[in-house]
């Protein structure tokens, strides 16, 4: 399948991070024509940047009805293959685009083994510094309406339980409605990955000076 919108919006995206000068680890697209879904998945390398965490991952999710909807409302679209798809044009949907980003932290560095101690230390003490950021965290992201999570995986060693991942995940959605034409679609990402970018960066920030405090105190 072609999806000239998701494609434009992939493009816009690769060349405000060269402009940025952030290098990514991976920027990859995928299709899955079973369930007409498309995306983007990109990771951006943290390591000369936090000192706990080891990079941002940031995955855009897009589908052949949220292109059909978008096609039929920007000039210049009229010959978008999925507007000759029934089943597409029939189904009503707003144009939103859902964004996951997730920071990956550095599991060595925000759990560092102490001399003589044992146990699950460990993870007791990344419970105390993951509530803290839980908490800073909400008041940062307060006025947004999204969602926010740790997933976590834990094992184990001679010296006791650890946690072997740590990610801290949120889930935005925005709606693409006011633009009018393909240019005006690039604008409006332009503006939504800056906010993005800032917000993972004051999250970064955050949680630097909450480990710093705890773990590296």
């Amino acid at each position: 399948m072609h999806y000239p919108i998701f494609n434009s919006i992939v493009n816009t995206v690769n060349t405000q991070l060269d402009k940025r000068g952030l290098q990514t680890r991976k920027f990859k697209t995928w299709e899955d024509n079973k369930i007409n879904a498309i995306g983007l998945e990109l990771i951006i390398d943290l390591e000369n940047t936090s000192q706990f965490m080891d990079s941002l991952s940031i995955n855009f999710d897009w589908d052949s009805f949220r292109e059909t909807s978008m096609a039929s409302k920007l000039q210049g679209m009229e010959k978008h293959p999925f507007l000759k798809v029934e089943k597409l044009t029939k189904a009503h949907v707003h144009p939103t685009i859902d964004i996951e980003m997730s920071w990956l932290f550095d599991i060595d560095n925000c759990q560092p083994e102490l001399p003589g101690r044992s146990g699950n230390y460990r993870i007791e003490n990344a419970s105390k510094w993951m509530e803290s950021i839980s908490k800073q965290i909400n008041t940062l992201l307060k006025s947004e309406n999204i969602i926010t999570r740790w997933h976590i995986e834990i094992e184990g060693d001679e010296t006791g339980k650890y946690l072997s991942a740590i990610n801290l995940i949120s889930y935005f959605q925005y709606e693409i409605n006011t633009p009018k034409n393909l240019v005006e679609v690039q604008n409006f990402v332009n503006r939504r990955l800056h906010e993005l970018l800032l917000k993972a960066s004051r999250v970064i920030f955050k949680c630097d000076d909450i480990l710093k405090a705890t773990v590296a105190a």
